[in-house]
């Protein structure tokens, strides 16, 4: 892939930032889900030390050399409150509030990338109010340690739920889980193979419906009946469930060993709360302290991203894949296929690709371009490489109101 863009911060905006708060924003015991291999990014691989599922200080360590091995400088803690395609200038206007003020920004692309896990998904139960212990979202969550010896709720069995009772256990807690709907589990390695490994190595060979049958025979192998422990299959498969809803299947850590000794207590979903206690729809009623709700994360590029037609109200592009990458006006996104990495890793290839073939041609064509072409601010720009001027592409209105 061979292109000469003006700048990053002209060519595309990351409207939000996994580093936004930094290495505080995830779970202490965080690990990679994925082998390294599938997480690398292009031009840059693990080095040879990082163990196979690395820890998120590694990961956070890996990003920080990739962005200073290839120059990158992102503007962190800052929060988008509007973008909008200008018509009368034909170019993306953006703007932001960080605690040095607003900053306005003008692109002629925007690359949306924040992703179907934005914001935290919270849920509003019965009683909550009159609950009155300790209410946090995952997102929140550090570590078991200051739950130790306390009977927690954790709200959800995805990957951030199991791993989360399972943190529990190993700090003397007492987890609570609730299943509010079916999950696939799946063993993290099967003989000594990693179960993605596994799956995309039987999917060059296989249609997804045996995939799936293949890894469906392996778990029940390997742990048996999920069901009978209350962790009901659903009757899609992991990966067609992946593509199609972006549900994604547990990779059991460890923690279905916990639910079978009874250390992790799995229950049905919520009826209500009261003060210390909540009552699920089963009848039972639990005396419990705190609650954990891994309740999932959804997009908000609706809440910021004005007059376009591209995205639906749900935060996800209206094409259906693979399409879901390119808009109007240099608009594009990144990351909402809900095929995970590899559907991320297309994605950025198609949008640079096709930012460069728009750049290549403009500038071949730039010279008999009219200085009122619609793209008359290139002319006021240096041969290639080029980089918009500040006073055009990123405007402070505090420095201006201070002027």
């Amino acid at each position: 892939m061979d292109l000469t863009l003006p700048s990053l911060e002209s060519a595309s905006l990351s409207c939000r930032c996994i580093w936004v708060n930094g290495p505080h924003r995830a779970y202490d015991r965080l690990k990679l889900h994925l082998p390294k291999k599938f997480c690398q990014l292009p031009y840059f691989p693990f080095a040879a030390d990082f163990p196979e599922y690395s820890s998120k200080d590694q990961f956070i360590s890996y990003l920080e050399s990739y962005a200073e091995h290839f120059y990158i400088n992102p503007q962190f803690n800052e929060s988008v409150q509007s973008a909008k395609f200008d018509e009368t200038s034909d170019l993306w206007k953006v703007n932001s509030v960080s605690a040095n003020g607003t900053t306005e920004y003008i692109c002629l692309w925007i690359i949306v990338a924040t992703g179907k896990n934005a914001e935290p998904v919270v849920p509003t139960f019965t009683g909550i109010r009159d609950f009155g212990g300790d209410v946090i979202h995952a997102s929140n969550y550090r570590s078991g340690e200051k739950y130790r010896g306390k009977r927690v709720l954790v709200v959800g069995c995805g990957n951030s739920g199991m791993e989360i009772s399972l943190d529990l256990c190993h700090h003397h807690a007492m987890p609570v889980m609730v299943v509010r709907s079916s999950v696939h589990v799946l063993p993290k390695s099967v003989l000594g193979k990693f179960t993605f490994d596994l799956a995309m190595s039987l999917g060059k060979w296989l249609p997804l419906c045996l995939v799936d049958w293949s890894l469906v025979l392996v778990a029940k192998v390997m742990l048996g009946k999920t069901e009978k422990y209350g962790l009901r299959r659903p009757s899609g498969g992991p990966l067609q469930l992946k593509n199609s809803k972006g549900k994604t299947p547990v990779l059991d850590l460890g923690t279905f060993k916990r639910i079978r000794s009874g250390e992790v207590k799995v229950v049905a979903d919520i009826k209500h709360f009261s003060r210390g206690k909540v009552e699920l729809v089963s009848g039972e009623t639990l005396d419990i302290d705190s609650v954990v709700l891994a309740t999932g994360y959804r997009s908000n590029v609706p809440s910021w991203l004005k007059g376009s037609e591209f995205f639906w109200n749900n935060g996800f592009p209206e094409a259906p894949p693979p399409d879901r990458w390119k808009g109007k006006d240099g608009l594009y996104a990144v990351g909402f296929s809900r095929r995970g990495l590899s559907g991320v890793a297309k994605d950025a290839v198609e949008v640079a690709n096709d930012i460069g073939a728009i750049w290549r041609e403009e500038t071949l064509q730039r010279k008999h371009y009219d200085a009122c072409h619609r793209r008359r601010i290139s002319q006021q720009l240096s041969p290639l490489p080029r980089k918009i001027p500040n006073s055009i592409c990123r405007r402070s209105f505090v420095e201006e109101e201070e002027a």
